[in-house]
C-alpha cells in the first residue's frame, strides 16, 4: 500500500492477519509497518554502501507523530546519501553510550562492582553504602575523572568539617577499592587515585574504656530499664485483657526484658565485636565446657578463636537461653533471623547514663583494658580479642601496672 503518511492515513489503516507496509509517497523508503496486533512502527528503508537493504527504526505511532517521523526520515535519508549507514551508526553510538554508562563511577559501582562486592566481601553492602554516602556527587563522572586532585579537595573539606582522619582514610579506601577493580578488569587503563596516600594517624588509635564508676552506672541503668519495660508490659497486657485483645508474652518472671542487657554485659565480659555478637549461634556456646567460639567465617581476622566464659557470662547465657526465641541465633531479630542493629536501644541507655564520648565498641576496649590492668599478658589479650597483629593490642600497654618501671628496675645493681 502506498499513501502519504498523515494523521488521516493512520485513522484509515486496518489490521490484517499478516504484517504489511504502508509506503510514503513523499520520502523514498519512509514507511509504516502494521502488525496483526495493531502495533504500527515507522521505518526508513535504505541500502548501504555495500548494497545491503537495511531498516532504520524511527518509532511507534504512540510515541511519534507522522510529522515528527517524516522529519527524522528526511534527515536520515540525507545521511544515507552522504554515505552514512544510519542503522550501523546507531549501533555504534548505543555501544558507546553503554560503555560510557558503565565507565562512570556510578555506572561501574552499581552495574559491575556491586555484584562482585556482595559475593566476595564480608561487608560488601556496607562498602557500597560507604561509597554512595560519601561520593554520590561523583557518580556521573567517568572513572578516570575521579582523580587525585578531586579527592584531595574532598579530603580537605572533610577534615575542615571535623571528620577524623581515621574515618576519612576508611572512606577513601572504600573508593580506591572500586577504582582498583576497574583497573584490574581492564575497564580503565590506569588508577587515577594511585598517588593518594592515607593520612598519618597515631598507631595506638582510640582507647576509651569504662571507669569503675561508669560501669556501675551503666549496669544500674540497664537494670532500671529492664524493670521499666517489664512493668510497661504488665500494664499493657492488663489494658489489652480488659478489651479482649490478644496478650503480649509475659516477661515479668524473666531476668531480662529484652536483648540489650545481656548483649552489653556479655560484651564487657568477652570483648566480642558487635558483628560477632550478632553472628553468635547457640551451637557456638558450650555451657558445659564454659567456652564460646567465634567462627573464623564471621570474625574480622578470619581466624576461629575460643573465649573462656567467666561466671557472669555463663549465668547471662543460661538465663537468656531460658527466655529467648528458639532458633539458631543467640540474639535473633524479631523474625528469628540475624539481628543487625541495636543503635536505638544502645543510644537510649548511653544517654540515660550521661556517659560522654562512649561508643558500643568501647565495651570491647573495656574488656581489654580491665584484663591488662589486672596484669594479664598482652599476647593473651591479643588472642582473646582476635587481633591478627600484636601492634593493635599494644594500644593497651600503657595500662599495665608498672610494666615499664619493673623492666627498667632489672638494670639495678
Amino acid at each position: 500500500m502506498i499513501k502519504k503518511l498523515t494523521n488521516r492515513t493512520l485513522k484509515e489503516i486496518k489490521t490484517l492477519k499478516q504484517t504489511y507496509d504502508v509506503r510514503d509517497t513523499v520520502i523514498k523508503g519512509f514507511l509504516l509497518r502494521v502488525s496483526p496486533s495493531g502495533n504500527m512502527t515507522y521505518y526508513l528503508q535504505y541500502r548501504n554502501a555495500d548494497g545491503l537493504q537495511k531498516h532504520y527504526k524511527i518509532g511507534t505511532t504512540g510515541n511519534v507523530t507522522p510529522v515528527q517521523a517524516r522529519d527524522i526520515a528526511e534527515k536520515k535519508s540525507g545521511d544515507v546519501l552522504n554515505g552514512i549507514d544510519v542503522q550501523a551508526d546507531r549501533k555504534v553510538k548505543r555501544k558507546e553510550a553503554e560503555r560510557t554508562r558503565f565507565n562512570t563511577l556510578g555506572g561501574f559501582l552499581h552495574n559491575t562492582y556491586k555484584k562482585w562486592a556482595m559475593e566476595h566481601l564480608r561487608h560488601g553492602n556496607e562498602a557500597i553504602k560507604r561509597v554512595e554516602r560519601n561520593f554520590d556527587y561523583l557518580s556521573p563522572r567517568p572513572l578516570l575523572e575521579v582523580n587525585a586532585w578531586v579527592i584531595e579537595k574532598w579530603r580537605t573539606d572533610r577534615l575542615k568539617a571535623g571528620i577524623t582522619k581515621v574515618t576519612v582514610n576508611r572512606d577513601i579506601a572504600s573508593l580506591k577499592s572500586v577504582i582498583s577493580k576497574a583497573v584490574e578488569w581492564d575497564v580503565i587503563p590506569y588508577n587515577p587515585l594511585a598517588k593518594i596516600k592515607p593520612l598519618k594517624v597515631t598507631s595506638l588509635g582510640r582507647v576509651r574504656h569504662l571507669s569503675d564508676a561508669e560501669e556501675k552506672n551503666i549496669r544500674k541503668k540497664l537494670y532500671e530499664r529492664d524493670e521499666k519495660l517489664k512493668k510497661g508490659r504488665d500494664s499493657g497486657n492488663e489494658w489489652r485483657s480488659k478489651r479482649g485483645y490478644e496478650l503480649y508474652p509475659d516477661i515479668s518472671g524473666c531476668t531480662y526484658a529484652d536483648h540489650l542487657t545481656p548483649i552489653t554485659l556479655l560484651t564487657i565480659n568477652t570483648g566480642l565485636r558487635r558483628g560477632e555478637i550478632f553472628n553468635l549461634k547457640w551451637e557456638d556456646i558450650n555451657l558445659k565446657s564454659k567456652t564460646l567460639t567465634v567462627q573464623g567465617a564471621t570474625s574480622k581476622s578470619g581466624e576461629t578463636r575460643y573465649i573462656p566464659l567467666n561466671s557472669e557470662s555463663l549465668e547471662i547465657l543460661k538465663q537468656w537461653k531460658k527466655q529467648s526465641i528458639k532458633g539458631e541465633y543467640v540474639f535473633p531479630a524479631k523474625d528469628g533471623n540475624r539481628m543487625d542493629n541495636i543503635k536505638s536501644a544502645w543510644t537510649s541507655i548511653r544517654e540515660s547514663t550521661k556517659i560522654k564520648d562512649f561508643r558500643f565498641h568501647d565495651l570491647r576496649h573495656t574488656f581489654a583494658s580491665k584484663l591488662v590492668m589486672k596484669g594479664v599478658p598482652l599476647n593473651t589479650v591479643r588472642e582473646l580479642l582476635g587481633h591478627a597483629d600484636l601492634k593493635t593490642t599494644l594500644r593497651y600497654a600503657h595500662l599495665a601496672p608498672d610494666h615499664k618501671a619493673d623492666a627498667v628496675s632489672l638494670l639495678n645493681s
